[in-house]
Parts: C-alpha cells; structure tokens; sequence
C-alpha cells in the first residue's frame, strides 16, 4: 500500500509512505535485535555496504564516462554530532535511485552487491573479489542503535534525480524527493538514548580500527574544533577530517613484497608482544580455496595478559573486513598458540556475518592452513636447529597433545617431537624418533621409553636397572601430556613403543645380565619367607610381590601388570582426579641386593622386628616416588625418622 500526499514546500515535493514488504515486517525485529551480538557491529555494516558502493562505481567507470561526477574521490566520510547525537555516513560510491532505494532497503535479503556480482562475473576480476557487502541485510543492522534512520542517494546515472528513504524501524518507511547535487549515498543516524555512546568521536575511530581497517578505500572521520576569535560568543567551529583506516592489508600482498620488518611491525600491531615472533606463515592460495593469511608463531608461550592459555583464536576477515575476532575452527586446538590473521573471498556467511558456516570452504581452509604450519615447521627444524629448539622448549608439549587428540595428522606431528634420554648430552639434549631408531642395536626390537616425575627421577628409575647396564637408550617423558602421547604413539617405523615398567617385557640375556645371576643370592627359603613379609606388610596395594629378573642397582621395582592398559595415564589421573586411587602395581625384589639381603635374615631370625615393616613401608614409597604417584609424600617423614633413630642407635652401640 502507498500514501502520497503533496508537501507545502517550494519545490512541491512528494512524500510516498510505504509499508516493508512481509517478510520484512517479519524479520526485520529479528535482524535489529537478536541477530547480532555486539551492537557496534551495525557500523561495520554501513561502512562494507559503503565500501561495496564504491567498487561498483569504480568498475562502471572502467567502461562508462557517462556518470555523475566521473572524477569524484572515491572516499567514505564519517561524522558525529555529540550534542544532537547522530552519525553521519556518506559515500562517492554507485548511488541509488528511488526504484533501487524500495528494492534493496525495502526487501529482505536483497542485495544489490549480489545483483552486480552476477552481471560481473567476466569483468575485472579483482574489483569483484573486492565486493563484501550484503546490502539490505546488514544494513538493517542500524536499528539496534537508531531510533530513525535517513538514507539520502543520488545514482550514478546522469537522468535519475536523488531521493530520501526514511523509516523509525517499525512498519512503514517513506520516499521523498531530494536535493543532492553529487554522486552516493548519506546515511543519517539519530541514536536511541541508550546507544548515545556511539556518538563519539574516539569510539567510532576504535569501531573502525577493529573491524575495517583495511577497507580499500579511505575512511575519513570528521573532527570538530573551535577557533577562538576573540570572544565567547565569536568563537567557531572549523571542521578538519582525518584518514582513520591502514586501507593496505599486508595478508592481502605477495610474500616476496612484505619486508621483514613489516612482518614484525604487523605482528607487534596484532598481539601487543613486544618480542619478535619466532616465526611467520604467509601463505596465498587460489585453489583449491581462496586464502589469503599470515600467522606468527610468537617467541615465548608465556606472553603476559596474552599468552596461549587465554582466549585464542585466528582473527577472520571476509574482504579485508573482520568477521570473527577469535575463531578457533581454522586451527587444530594444539596450534591454539599460534596468532594471525585468514581472509578469503570464498568464505561463505550466515545472514549476520557473526558466525562461520560449518561446511567444506572451511574445511578445505583449516586443512590448508594446517599442512602449511606443519611444512614450515618442518623446514625450521631441518635448517635452523637452534631456533627450533626454540621453539620445542615453549611449545613441545601442544606438538605432544596434538600426538594424543589427532590421529590423522601423526606423521607430521612425530616428525616435529623431541625426546631427552639416557644418552643426550648438554650439547645435544634433544632427539628425534628417527635419530633413537638409527641409533638403535641390531638385536634391539622396540623403542623404549620411562615415565617420570621429572628428568631426575626418570634419570634414577629402578626401570633402567637393565638398560644402563646393557647400554640401550631410553626416552625420558616427564610431561604430564606424555601419559596421553604415548598411549595412542604405540609404534614409529615399524618399531613398537614399549613402557620399561612393563612386566611383560621380554628383554634379551647378556653377558653382564649372566653374570649379575652368577653372583651370590639369598638362600630360596629365606627369600619366599621374606616376600610373604612384604604381602602381609603390604596388603592389598600390591597385586603381588616376585623376584626381579633385571634389576641391577636397586632394591625394588614397581611394574604394571600386562594387562594393565592406562598405566600411563596415572600421573594425569593424579593431577586432575579429586578421588584419585593408587593403581595396584607388581612389586619385584633384588634379591642380591644387601637392603633385600639384610632384611631375610632379620625376616629368617625373627618375625617380631618393626624395623623390617617400617623398611617394606619405605621401600614401596620410594617406588611409588621414583614413579610419580606417591599421592601424599609427606606421610613418610614419619617412618623415615624411625629408620633414622634406628640406625643412629644402632651406629652408636
């Protein structure tokens, strides 16, 4: 339905009322209020449907003289009125005429940018990439913050006059004839009071700086000053404007024109890190996906406020304008350290802009973004060891959580981990799978690692009795992310990964081992009658007690049974389960061992003798400490002062 009614004015100028079309009486409360979720995103939108005006016009004058203003800058102008609270907006772009005007700001969803798109197709192809906007989808997007909205447009075409389309939000918006003599479009805001925040200057220069800064075109915001003449009353205004936006997004240039000192100034600029970032990703693609990205690897995990444990997440740009300011699909978790920036011509938007459509562009970008990090990586470690090892001392253990979550990506992910064991050195303290497997005997059948507290107390593990003695390498894991690592890194070339405590490992005789049972033992009656005594003083947190066949130096050893699948996962089970419970373990005894020896024959003399259960106590503790599972260490102050009395008493008879 439309009302005209004729104006009083001079010019006798007609104002048409008109009611939206239905779908958008339908919508449009929907789209100013509940679909988006950050309010200063309606500027963003005016500012991409401003930029979408001005490639277009752009593109016409490639082949068309024939226009309003042919030599007009193209620019886009921001002003704001504090005291009336309102902001302006206007644009040199294509204009609209009063059919366009009903058309795209009448209808839901219809766009002039898709229109222009689809006649464009075989253009210029890089001014249609530059295409961003959905006009008359987001710019609905205003009324979260205005109570009336004026849009005044002039068209491109030399014999379309200007028209004012106004509307309050609500059923109806009208038409009316205008006076603008030059190309575009102004959008008038007049804020609701409680969006008067908007109606300043800072705050619309920082809106700008955070979601549009690389628009194309310049963005000049006005500034208000006054001039004194003299008196109060003569003071002016002078009106001075200033270019707020970069325009040049550095992603969106080839690598071989960035210098390395944009590279920093750019990721300084990202991340507020003063340091210089360890290493940077640039990568551009045209297929089989669009991707234009850079991204940093930083040079400490531990950056401040901004540090890989806060809020991560890649910054997504659509165009050159920020759709996402922390999106966490375009990386695995494990590179959640990683900072930078992804934009793409290809990358499909819901209605709003806000989220990112789950569909096969995304992950065909996550995918390409991924194998670039991993290959880049790759090239690090291969041409700069020092720098890598960098890299592995802050990072390492997301390289190791990657192992555990993603199975699908474990070949690149083993060739980038690094391991300390029982022969690094100070000056080598870092090998690879591929370095232990060349170093590996010829009778050697398995990879073996040892789950530790820390790098002394593997260093020191009973576990290693055989291993040092026979000189065969062992990993140290002391991470509490090894545990998850390798219990899905079950085998590496071929070679099974084997955990020392494993019972069931079947380990060859040497020589060295031949002549350790050569040596003198305890008599056979009196080792069962004192490994009776450590089941009875230990009960039930032993699921049995026998004779170690490859310790060597130690008294005792705390081994999983074979059928024990999550030994590996004890220490993170201690760390995060509130009712953490002791795994029960197998205890093996050296019996020539002179600890193991002593105490059969005490255990053979007599059976009343407390020293003998506070020694079978201690000695169960020290495993469980050597293990990293000793739930409550402290509780042995006490029994280790009794062994101190003990033996002080026994020093000085």
């Amino acid at each position: 339905m439309t009302e005209t009614a004729t104006g009083a004015t001079a010019t006798d100028k007609v104002l048409e009322s008109l009611e939206y079309r239905t779908e958008v009486k339908q919508l449009l409360d929907i789209l100013a209020h509940s679909l988006y979720t950050d309010r200063e995103i309606f500027l963003r939108e005016l500012i991409s449907n401003a930029s979408d005006a001005l490639n277009r016009i752009q593109f016409e004058l490639l082949t068309n003289h024939d226009v309003v203003d042919p030599d007009r800058e193209l620019t886009i102008h921001l002003a704001v009125d504090n005291e009336a609270k309102t902001i302006t907006l206007s644009d040199s772009g294509i204009g609209m005429n009063h059919d366009e005007l009903i058309q795209n700001l009448g209808t839901i969803a219809h766009s002039g940018a898709k229109a222009f798109l689809s006649t464009a197709a075989e253009g210029n192809k890089a001014t249609v990439e530059e295409i961003i906007g959905q006009f008359g989808v987001g710019f609905y997007s205003v009324f979260m913050v205005a109570s009336e909205v004026t849009v005044t447009s002039r068209s491109y075409r030399l014999e379309d006059g200007a028209w004012t389309w106004s509307s309050q939000g609500d059923s109806r918006f009208t038409l009316t004839p205008a006076d603008k003599k030059v190309r575009g479009t102004t959008i008038l805001i007049k804020l609701k009071e409680d969006a008067e925040e908007f109606a300043n200057n800072w705050r619309i220069e920082q809106i700008v700086k955070k979601h549009s800064d690389y628009v194309s075109f310049p963005i000049y915001l006005q500034e208000q000053k006054s001039e004194d003449e003299g008196t109060e009353e003569n003071a002016t205004e002078k009106s001075t404007e200033k270019i707020i936006n970069r325009r040049t997004a550095l992603w969106r240039q080839s690598a071989s024109q960035v210098k390395p000192e944009e590279y920093k100034e750019f990721y300084q600029q990202l991340t507020f890190d003063s340091a210089e970032p360890l290493l940077h990703v640039h990568l551009v693609a045209d297929a089989p996906v669009n991707l234009r990205s850079i991204l940093f690897v930083p040079a400490k995990r531990d950056r401040g406020l901004f540090t890989a444990n806060s809020d991560h997440g890649l910054k997504l740009y659509s165009r050159k304008i920020l759709i996402q300011q922390r999106n966490k699909d375009l990386l695995p978790e494990y590179f959640r350290f990683i900072e930078g920036v992804v934009d793409s011509e290809d990358l499909p938007l819901n209605v709003s802009r806000e989220m990112v459509q789950s569909n096969p562009v995304l992950r065909q970008m996550r995918r390409a973004i991924t194998n670039r990090i991993f290959r880049d990586l790759k090239n690090l470690a291969e041409n700069d060891a020092e720098k890598y090892r960098k890299f592995w001392d802050e990072f390492g253990v997301f390289m190791k959580e990657g192992v555990a979550s993603d199975p699908a990506s474990h070949e690149s992910l083993v060739e980038l981990l690094r391991f300390q064991s029982s022969k690094t050195t100070d000056e080598q303290p870092w090998i690879t799978l591929k370095q232990y497997k060349e170093r590996m005997a010829g009778d050697q059948k398995a990879i073996y690692y040892v789950l530790g507290e820390n790098l002394k107390s593997a260093s020191r593990s009973p576990h290693l009795d055989y291993f040092r003695s026979n000189e065969v390498e062992v990993l140290y894991l002391v991470d509490p992310i090894d545990g998850f690592m390798t219990s899905m890194l079950r085998e590496y070339d071929g070679t099974p990964l084997k955990n020392v405590d494993d019972a069931g490992l079947d380990l060859p005789k040497t020589e060295k081992a031949e002549k350790e049972e050569a040596k003198p033992t305890v008599a056979q009656d009196d080792f069962d009658r004192l490994v009776e005594r450590f089941k009875t003083v230990l009960g039930d947190r032993v699921t049995n007690v026998r004779e170690s066949k490859q310790l060597v130096n130690s008294p005792c050893r705390l081994v999983s049974p074979e059928d024990s699948f999550d030994r590996d996962l004890q220490r993170i089970r201690r760390l995060t389960e509130q009712n953490y419970e002791l795994p029960k373990k197998l205890l093996e005894l050296n019996r020539r061992h002179p600890i193991v020896a002593n105490l059969a024959q005490i255990v053979a003399k007599t059976d009343t003798d407390a020293i003998v259960d506070a020694t079978i106590g201690q000695l169960f503790d020290n495993a469980l400490l050597l293990e990293g599972i000793n739930p409550n260490p402290a509780d042995m102050v006490e029994r280790i002062q009794t062994l101190m009395e003990t033996a002080v008493a026994a020093r000085a008879a």
